[in-house]
This record gives C-alpha cells, structure tokens and sequence, in this order.
C-alpha cells in the first residue's frame, strides 16, 4: 500500500476517533478462528464499525490480519477505530460467559472458577470466607462464609477477574435478585432471611423434576413446625464434604451439625447454591399435609402423609427400581 493511501486512511480513523458519550457499550462475540473479515461484518452489525470496507483496510495497514483474541467483547458504537484495532489485536475488554448451575457446593464453584475462567479455587474460598464481605450479606454474627449466596445464573465477567472479585460479583448478583417482598413472608414464615436461604438449598439439592419443588419444601416446613428431624440426605452428603453415589446408614451416623439425621431443625447454613424457584419454593411451599417422600427413578417423588404411606411408597419405588433393572437395554 502506497504512503498516501496509508495516510488517508490514518486521516479518517482520527477524524472516527472521538465516540459519543452517550454511546452505548455493545457485545461482540469473537469466536476462536474468526477471520478478520468475519469480526468485522460482526462488528459492523454491532454498529461499532460505521463504514466496513474503510476499517478493514485500516486494520490490515496497522498489521491485524488473522491474530484476533477471540472471546466477548464490550466496545461502544463509533468507537476509535485505533482503540477497536487494539482490543482485537490484545484482547482489552475482552470478558466471557461463565455459567454456574443451581445445586453446586462451594468447593464445587471454586473448582468450576479454577477449571473454567483460571481463578485458583483457594482465593476464590478465601474470599468467600472474608468477614467484610460477610458483613455485607448481613448475615448474622455466626455465619463466617458467603455459602448459598453466590448465586448461579450465567455471567459475564472479565477474563482476568480475581477470585474476590468474582464473589463480589456472585453476592451482588443475590442481592439483586432477593425481591422486596420477600422480606414480609419471611416474618409470616417466622424465619430469618439465613434460614430461608438455608431451607432453599436442601429443596434445590433434593429435587430433579422442578414441579415438585413446592412439595419437597412443604414436608420440610410441616416437620419443621411439628419439631420433627429433617433426615434430608443432601445434608449427609454435605457433612461428608464430597458427592456420594448412594447414603448408606453408616453416612447418617457422621458426626456433623450439618447431619439432619442427628440434629432437628435446620443445618447451620447453606449447603449448596439454591436459584431462584427453590427460593420461591421455599418461601411459598405448597399447602399440603406431606410429611415424607421418596424419589422414583425418574426424579419425581412420592408424597406422603403418614409413615405406613410412606414404607409402602419405599416398596413401590423398590420394585420400579428391579424392573428397571430387568428391562432389556435399548437396542437389544
């Protein structure tokens, strides 16, 4: 390219370079491989670049060709096309999507943190143990981790965000949620925001078939109000501190406030990471007298009201589980 050429062009990128400041921010999504031309007509689309033809001569006079940073980027219509050439080319503002499923333990986030974005899952814990981001949850004086308050929905984060950061984000993102309303039926409820949350996450921890949420919550609500143990497997598995295929007697027995089958009432605090239906479940349980059930192979449940209902349940579930076992494979 002839030196007149490159100074015209270099002319009309300056004469691009102040945005509006109103301008608002656009997502633009650089998939790994695009080819120059590719995020253009991307960016084109997004409004950031005006004039196509004009900005891809630009960019290839200021050496981008194929060497994108792929990943999301946030950049503002009418940008500088100086500043659009440096974020393509370095990878400045670029963030991704980071999802977090409803039922996941701590140690389980920070794995997810550490596997998926390269936040180490140890700083990440250790944030979600800082007293001054506790405190800010208003959590009460006991409580020394932000478990349960780390809300799972997909984000969009920086590629290089931190661990507390990134729990910044998360409890934000809880309390943005967390609906005015909800404060007054926790009084009709007699129930501290804690113990809601702590509530949610067995429902979300117990149920496969999302129906049923609103049941699994009542039986816990009637034995709650009776004084009745909870005998909640979730809060086995969590006193374990690991996944288990199957609770065996002998993990009912494990020493741990945690362990419903030990202790009446609710655990201590979360023990996972409850969404917003089993919030909603265990805010608004359905008026039923259940106080047992049991889950069938295919996630749905059986309700009960008395024990003799329940054992016969138990059996039911039993022989659905031997037939399932006898039942020739697909494709035999």
């Amino acid at each position: 390219m002839n030196r007149g050429l490159r100074t015209l062009l270099v002319g009309v990128a300056w004469s691009c370079a102040r945005p509006p400041a109103t301008s608002p921010g656009e997502m633009v999504t650089i998939p790994p491989g695009a080819t120059l031309d590719a995020a253009i007509d991307s960016l084109a689309a997004h409004g950031v670049v005006q004039s196509p033809t004009l900005f891809r001569a630009y960019a290839r006079v200021r050496g981008l060709r194929g060497a994108l940073k792929s990943g999301d980027y946030v950049l503002q219509r009418g940008a500088a096309w100086r500043d659009v050439v440096a974020a393509l080319e370095r990878g400045h503002g670029v963030e991704t999507r980071w999802t977090v499923r409803e039922g996941l333990m701590l140690d389980e986030v920070a794995t997810l943190a550490e596997t998926e974005l390269g936040v180490p899952a140890e700083s990440l814990l250790a944030a979600a143990r800082d007293p001054k981001l506790v405190r800010e949850l208003a959590l009460p004086p006991r409580v020394s981790v932000a478990d349960g308050y780390l809300y799972p929905t997909t984000y969009v984060v920086p590629i290089h965000v931190g661990g507390r950061e990134l729990v910044r984000i998360m409890t934000r993102e809880f309390l943005a949620q967390w609906q005015p309303g909800w404060d007054a039926r926790l009084d009709t409820l007699h129930m501290t925001r804690h113990e809601l949350v702590t509530l949610a996450s067995i429902v979300e921890a117990e149920v496969r078939y999302d129906p049923d949420r609103p049941y699994v919550s009542a039986v816990y609500h009637n034995r709650l109000n009776r004084g009745m143990k909870l005998e909640a497997d979730p809060t086995v598995i969590y006193a374990r501190g690991r996944r288990l295929k199957r609770v065996w007697d002998r993990d009912l027995r494990v020493a741990s406030p945690y362990n419903t089958y030990l202790h009446a009432g609710l655990p201590p605090g979360p023990i996972a990471e409850p969404g917003q239906a089993s919030l909603v479940a265990a805010l608004y349980p359905a008026d039923v007298p259940f106080l047992f059930f049991v889950a069938q192979p295919n996630g749905k449940h059986i309700f009960s009201v008395t024990l003799a209902q329940h054992e016969a349940a138990i059996r039911a579930v039993k022989q659905q589980r031997i037939a399932a076992r006898g039942r020739p494979s697909p494709g035999r």
